[in-house]
């Protein structure tokens, strides 16, 4: 069981930790997160089944790569015109697609 309590606090500082990465500087957005994740995990407090934690603490790690990997800031800066702030772990190199392979020199 003290394992298991320990994994649910990693796993709880761990999707407060990228709350704060995803959302900076956006402070309805971060203060919504917070009081959405500890709502979450005060509803299951008492959770006593093995099993259900497993699968609760499962969903969370999704949730937490999902936030992670797939959420960008956006900004409205005028009517019509938004400005994208990506983390610098979402930017990917950009190379361009290729049919013929390469000659090796």
């Amino acid at each position: 069981m003290m394992g298991t309590r320990l994994k649910v606090l990693r796993v709880f500082k761990d999707l407060h930790r990228t709350r704060r990465d995803v959302f900076k500087e956006d402070g309805r957005a971060l203060t919504a997160a917070r009081l959405k994740i500890n709502e979450e995990f005060k509803r299951n407090k008492n959770e006593a089944s093995e099993e259900n934690i497993k699968e609760m603490l499962k969903m969370a790690r999704s949730v937490e790569t999902i936030l992670r990997e797939s959420v960008i800031q956006v900004e409205h800066v005028e009517e019509n015109k938004i400005l994208l702030r990506p983390r610098e772990s979402l930017l990917l190199e950009n190379v361009p697609y290729c049919d013929t392979p390469r000659k090796k020199t």
